[in-house]
């Protein structure tokens, strides 16, 4: 009979106790605004998981895709501008 033995080293407590840095916090309050969208069009989506969708639910569908869109677009258009010093 084969030996089995783990090729990684051990998960610690202490290495799972790690902080986000002021980078990463900053990095996802930068993203808020989008993961929000995602969030109410994810919310809408399993509205109609368990029914059909009626008028209300496409209108709903229709307009948290566009805030999700419009999200996405202004999370680029700020990065965009950071990168440039604010010149365009």
């Amino acid at each position: 009979m084969k030996t089995i033995a783990a090729l990684q080293a051990l998960v610690t407590v202490a290495s799972l106790d790690i902080e986000p840095t002021a980078a990463e916090l900053d990095a996802i309050e930068q993203e808020m605004p989008l993961i929000r969208a995602e969030v109410e069009l994810l919310d809408a989506q399993i509205m109609t998981i368990d029914r059909p969708a009626n008028e209300l639910d496409g209108r709903r569908i229709r307009r948290a895709r566009n805030r999700v869109l419009a999200a996405r677009r202004d999370l680029i258009n700020r990065a965009g501008t950071e990168q440039t010093g604010g010149a365009a």
